[in-house]
């Protein structure tokens, strides 16, 4: 599959409106070939992925929610996601799509960044922000995501100066990149191709945390 088909869209508004176990047992032949489409889909991705950047692998998760821990307790995810992770230490951050009605999105970046890397982050930003500026502001990131999106802290962090000019950056908690897609945008033959294209803009992205990652600050390659 390189298209995403209506059948997909129309079976996750119907579990949308109907997210309980009796229907989506009654449902379940179509869930799997929905389930299957989709799939397939997602490896096509993971092809094209493939001649552009290292990939580990593919990862799709579990239409079932845990809701163990939550006030929500309808017991599906309305929407087919999967990630891909970048192989070897030195390549860092991830890639992730989400097929939902009316909420489509691909994203990538860092969401949980370990307390070191993150400090590792906020370091080289007290240094230079030169670079990751230039990468933010180039038109075919701008065009693709915008900006630069995550949650950030109220002040500044423990130990860096609150009158820093780059404090915007040096303040975030996360560092992700979304596009989001209407359901036209998500049915349209070329919407692999859209995906991809969005990919090979995050690589300068990419290619600058990895290193800032995989360096101490004087540059130094912190990977054996």
């Amino acid at each position: 599959m390189t298209s995403i088909s209506k059948t997909t869209l129309d079976f996750l508004n119907a579990l949308k409106l109907n997210n309980n176990r009796e229907w989506f047992n009654d449902h379940k032949t179509e869930f799997q070939k929905e389930q299957k489409k989709a799939k397939d889909f997602y490896n096509a991705i993971l092809e094209q992925l493939k001649t552009h950047d290292d990939i580990e692998g593919l990862k799709m998760f579990r239409i079932y929610r845990d809701v163990r821990f939550s006030l929500d307790k309808t017991p599906y995810k309305p929407h087919f996601a999967g990630s891909f992770s970048r192989a070897t230490k030195k390549l860092r951050g991830g890639y992730y799509v989400r097929i939902r009605p009316g909420e489509s999105f691909l994203a990538g970046g860092f969401w949980e960044p370990n307390k070191e890397d993150l400090l590792r982050i906020r370091k080289e930003f007290e240094i230079d922000t030169a670079e990751i500026r230039s990468i933010l502001s180039n038109p075919s990131f701008v065009a693709n995501f915008g900006k630069l999106q995550g949650d950030s802290l109220k002040t500044a962090p423990r130990n860096f100066d609150k009158e820093h000019p780059d404090m915007d950056l040096i303040r975030m908690k996360q560092f992700i990149v979304v596009r989001n897609f209407t359901d036209e945008e998500v049915l349209s033959p070329d919407f692999l191709a859209q995906i991809n294209e969005s990919y090979k803009a995050m690589r300068p992205y990419f290619d600058y945390m990895s290193e800032v990652l995989t360096t101490d600050l004087n540059g130094v390659s912190m990977i054996d």
